[in-house]
């Protein structure tokens, strides 16, 4: 069986996107996802995005971590597959999807997708890691700890990262860790280690999400405000009448076929 698909990135967070309405796609077949994930020998993503059948929505949007894990949310590959969707009709320019985190709404601009994101949940502010910076925490469909440091590309992302990702006050699932600070023009610039990805990417929505928020809850910023991702693309964080957004990008790289059976 072939499977096809497109690349996408959103803000340099890239995704394999499928269109699975048909559910073919393997999704309990870990060695698979593995395998067309990876960067060296594969087609190399930070996630794959299902593009599947609802009865509640536009559609259900499924996601696929590459260690096989599946997770509730991703604010970056929601956006793609808003694009993915609108541009294959299965959704108009404005929509509503299912995800894990529940019910979402996205609209395709000219340039960007704007999503509305689930509630944000479970706010906490200076919690003790045992770490010389503040350490606030949020879930924005997925669970993010904020550490606020004087620059983030001064941190030790591997180690640091993997530190707070299995820390003990957030088990037993884990978090994802984000380093933070506002820039004097009163801008983010941020870097993330992903949970499932195990290491830094180049973009995290929801961390974008959970940073911006947090930090106008600390009175850091006004919203809306710019964040600055690894990758050098920005995400905009803004809140409307208590609704959260995440206004960004949504490209194509391309597209191609993978084998799936067989194997040497």
């Amino acid at each position: 069986m072939k499977v096809t698909f497109h690349k996408m990135h959103g803000a340099g967070n890239d995704f394999i996107v499928i269109d699975d309405r048909a559910l073919t796609f393997p999704v309990n077949d870990t060695e698979f996802i593995r395998r067309i994930s990876a960067r060296r020998t594969g087609v190399g993503c930070d996630g794959i995005l299902l593009l599947q059948p609802s009865d509640a929505a536009d559609f259900r949007m499924r996601f696929i971590n590459p260690d096989g894990g599946e997770v509730d949310m991703c604010g970056n590959g929601a956006r793609c597959i808003a694009r993915f969707a609108f541009d294959r009709r299965a959704a108009p320019a404005r929509m509503t999807f299912e995800t894990g985190a529940g019910s979402v709404t996205a609209e395709v601009l000219d340039d960007a997708v704007r999503l509305d994101l689930t509630p944000p949940q479970d706010l906490k502010l200076g919690l003790d890691a045992g770490l010389d910076e503040p350490l606030d925490f949020l879930n924005t469909g997925v669970e993010h700890a904020v550490v606020w440091v004087e620059d983030p590309a001064a941190v030790n992302l591997p180690i640091l990262g993997k530190e707070i990702r299995y820390h003990r006050l957030f088990a037993p699932n884990g978090t994802n860790a984000n380093f933070a600070c506002v820039e004097a023009d009163g801008s983010i610039t941020m870097r993330t280690y992903e949970r499932g990805v195990e290491g830094e990417t180049l973009a995290c929505g929801t961390g974008a999400a959970a940073v911006g928020l947090i930090a106008a809850e600390r009175k850091k910023v006004t919203l809306p405000v710019t964040v600055h991702c690894a990758g050098g693309y920005d995400l905009v964080i803004d809140s409307v009448c208590g609704q959260a957004t995440l206004t960004g990008g949504a490209a194509y790289v391309f597209e191609g076929t993978v084998e799936y059976g067989n194997r040497i």
